[in-house]
């Protein structure tokens, strides 16, 4: 009897192993077990594919700008030269908090929230030769956080409420050392009062301890007005570039970097160009002013921009151009000027002149707007129209003005004496047909 009642106890034990056994198992299967093991794996694979990896001139870009990242992530790919991380919600630079990126040559961080930089926040990056931090929220660093930074060439730190004291002594020393050209360019005191505005590669460093002291009393220096250059983007690779696109300037920027290749200040409000407004920009190649409300540029208002190659200037409001205002491009190789109410008057004469002795600019959108007569005419055949209606001297009848052998191309409109090049065959069809109506009679 005891026998039997042991065989009956084994085999419900083993009977009921599998049951449970099932059980687990399906609990797992369940959609809460699911959830459970995939929700670590979503949230990085949801952070990695926000990011856009990509190759540009053989090296490697990670671009997460505009993410409302707080940190890096550690599943980015090691092996990246350039770590966009612009326009996030980064506060705080923690010590090696980028060390893993061993090949890192830019670091942009600029329009994040940041308030402190750890010492060791740069740890690992000897690569480095460009550090992006402007338009933040630093008041005070020193100059331990770019000890790991042996081949930083360019720094940017304007646009952040630097407070001018003490504990500020040891970075604005190093950026006041020569050699350091390009780092800190454009910074200035927030404060305090009697410090502010200044420059911190200006800034007497002697007096930061004293700056602030109540006994001192100093003379309120006058306010300093904003900086529409804070609200645009800046740009280190492929090239420098300066973006100030869609920002609502009513004027160019002051204090331009001396070191853009390339400016956007496309769809502005800027109407009138003064002189030398591009000076320090001295190696500017393109220069972009396109859809803004240019009416007027003054002569040399180009001054300096003696590379410059590219210039857009449609969908403006020009009408013409004053004399000597294209003057000082003497490399330039590309001329956008549609989308602009052409007056074609004697006063467009001048662009045409400039552009006939100057056979190497490529140029687009030169229709007449006004007066209505030659409403939808190249301005070119306006000139040639302008040049057919006066009488030629009978004396320079037949003979070559010198312009003809370059093959009539669109820029050569007319001789040095004013006369027409090609004669009549390159006349606007209203010319040719025009009849004779005069008998001129040359007195002696």
């Amino acid at each position: 009897m005891r026998l039997l009642v042991s065989l009956l106890l084994l085999l419900l034990v083993r009977s009921a192993e599998p049951r449970r056994g099932q059980r687990s198992r399906a609990a797992d299967k369940s959609p809460a077990g699911r959830v459970r093991g995939r929700r670590q794996f979503d949230i990085t694979a949801r952070q990695t594919q926000e990011c856009k990896e990509y190759v540009e001139a053989g090296e490697k870009y990670l671009d997460c700008q505009d993410r409302q990242l707080t940190s890096v992530m550690q599943d980015w790919p090691k092996d990246i030269h350039h770590l966009l991380l612009a326009s996030n919600k980064i506060q705080v630079l923690r010590d090696n908090m980028f060390s893993q990126f061993t090949q890192l040559k830019s670091l942009d961080l600029q329009q994040n929230d940041i308030s402190l930089v750890e010492e060791g926040a740069f740890s690992g990056l000897s690569q480095l030769t460009t550090l992006l931090l402007q338009h933040n929220r630093l008041k005070t660093a020193t100059e331990e956080i770019l000890l790991p930074l042996p081949r930083l060439a360019y720094l940017r730190l304007y646009d952040n409420p630097w407070s001018c004291h003490c504990l500020l002594d040891s970075l604005v020393r190093l950026l006041q050392v020569p050699s350091n050209r390009n780092l800190g360019n454009y910074a200035k005191c927030a404060g305090p009062s009697s410090l502010r505005g200044q420059k911190l590669k200006q800034v007497n460093v002697d007096s930061l301890c004293d700056a602030g002291k109540p006994e001192k009393e100093r003379p309120k220096p006058p306010p300093v007005k904003e900086k529409q250059q804070s609200m645009c983007h800046t740009y280190m690779f492929p090239k420098p570039l300066l973006d100030c696109s869609n920002k609502g300037l009513s004027r160019i920027p002051a204090d331009l970097p001396s070191d853009i290749v390339r400016m956007n200040l496309s769809n502005n409000s800027i109407k009138h160009l003064r002189p030398k407004q591009f000076l320090l920009s001295k190696d500017l190649k393109l220069l972009n002013l396109s859809s803004n409300s240019l009416h007027h540029i003054d002569t040399a208002a180009f001054a300096g921009l003696l590379y410059l190659r590219e210039l857009d200037l449609s969908n403006n409001d020009l009408h013409y151009f004053h004399y000597g205002v294209l003057e000082d491009l003497y490399f330039l190789r590309k001329l956008s000027l549609g989308g602009n109410p052409w007056m074609c008057d004697y006063n467009i004469h001048y662009l045409i002149y400039w552009l006939k002795h100057h056979p190497g600019v490529s140029y687009t959108g030169l229709i007449c707007d006004e007066p209505q007569e030659f409403k939808g005419w190249r301005v070119e055949d306006y000139v040639k129209t302008y040049n057919g209606e006066c009488p030629k001297d009978k004396q320079t009848e037949g003979t070559d003005t010198g312009q003809g052998g370059q093959g009539g191309s669109d820029n050569e409109v007319m001789g040095t004496d004013g006369e027409v090049s090609g004669q009549g065959a390159n006349l606007p069809r209203p010319i040719q047909e025009k009849p004779n109506t005069f008998e001129i009679i040359r007195l002696s």
